[in-house]
């Protein structure tokens, strides 16, 4: 097939497009190298994806470059990655999340719909679940109080998704995405910054009292399940699902660091600050769905994707 990958050049996005290619299909990524972070992340990010005849790649903004946007090349479904991402900063500029997120999906989903095109996977978040008290977080949980502007954003995508499904006949899966960590995290993220400073012997910042609780996932096991959603949503019709994409094995702040700790070889200095704005207690996915609808199986464990972060992190720190 002929895939168009948003987020292209992001953490998740640059694996996805790997596999892709990977697989056989075509990819047409994009990517607007939003300065959240350094351009040259990003841009290396790209370096196996560029490497391969497959794949063509574009620099536009999903926002404001309409124009750019339906010139494309002839693509058969859309794998939308795109997002600012981040809690905490959305807090600071709402705004921004508002434009980036739910305008740059309705912009996605008007090109479906002027190419009269059908097949759509979203990458959505856990932070839609906001503080669920219903644990492990189920896709039916009614969600009517996102605590930040960023869950916000996405949950107001799922419903949009929803309409134009609903108008326009467009097969929608959406993925809820829970705490993805791995190679090439973004360095704003908690495995990277712990690994990173912890090495380097600098402090880390624990917010709250460690009790608090994140669904982390593997980068392989997102993309597996990314993927075989393509799959799932290219071979059914008039289909829209909602999926959680998580470990279903929540693990405190305190035993990551612990986790951390081990794995680089040197205690930590830790410096506890009151729990941030925005934050929620804990995240755990119920995978049931995802297990019947794509036979999704997380396979890594938080212990080894630690471990791979910090050996793929060396070679940086080689060089600093």
């Amino acid at each position: 097939m002929r895939i168009l990958l948003t987020g292209a050049a992001g953490f998740i996005g640059s694996h996805v497009g790997e596999r892709l290619l990977t697989e056989g299909h075509t990819v047409i990524g994009i990517d607007n190298f939003d300065p959240f972070y350094d351009k040259g992340i990003k841009e290396n990010n790209l370096r196996v994806c560029n490497s391969n005849n497959n794949f063509s790649f574009f620099e536009l903004d999903i926002v404001t470059d309409k124009k750019s946007l339906s010139n494309l090349p002839m693509f058969d479904m859309v794998i939308h990655l795109a997002a600012k991402a981040g809690v905490r900063p959305s807090i600071e500029n709402p705004e921004a999340y508002i434009d980036a997120n739910f305008k740059g999906t309705n912009n996605i989903l008007e090109l479906l719909k002027n190419r009269e095109l059908n097949k759509l996977v979203f990458a959505s978040s856990s932070s839609v679940y906001g503080n669920c008290k219903n644990i492990p977080f189920q896709e039916n949980e009614p969600l009517d109080k996102p605590i930040s502007p960023y869950a916000f954003s996405k949950r107001s995508c799922e419903m949009m998704n929803y309409t134009y499904h609903h108008l326009y006949n467009i097969d929608i899966v959406n993925l809820r995405f829970f705490t993805v960590f791995g190679p090439r995290q973004r360095p704003d993220l908690a495995i990277h910054k712990f690994i990173t400073k912890i090495f380097n012997g600098e402090a880390i910042h624990m917010f709250g009292n460690g009790t608090s609780a994140r669904d982390y996932t593997y980068i392989d096991d997102i993309v597996k399940g990314v993927i075989d959603s393509m799959h799932y949503v290219s071979k059914t019709d008039n289909t829209f699902e909602v999926m959680n994409l998580g470990n279903n094995i929540p693990v405190q702040l305190d035993e990551l660091i612990k986790i951390v700790e081990k794995v680089v070889g040197k205690k930590a200095l830790v410096k506890q600050l009151p729990m941030q704005a925005g934050d929620v207690e804990i995240t755990c996915a119920s995978i049931e769905k995802a297990k019947e609808l794509i036979s999704y199986q997380p396979k890594v464990t938080v212990e080894k994707g630690i471990q791979n972060s910090f050996d793929w992190l060396k070679s940086s720190f080689k060089n600093t």
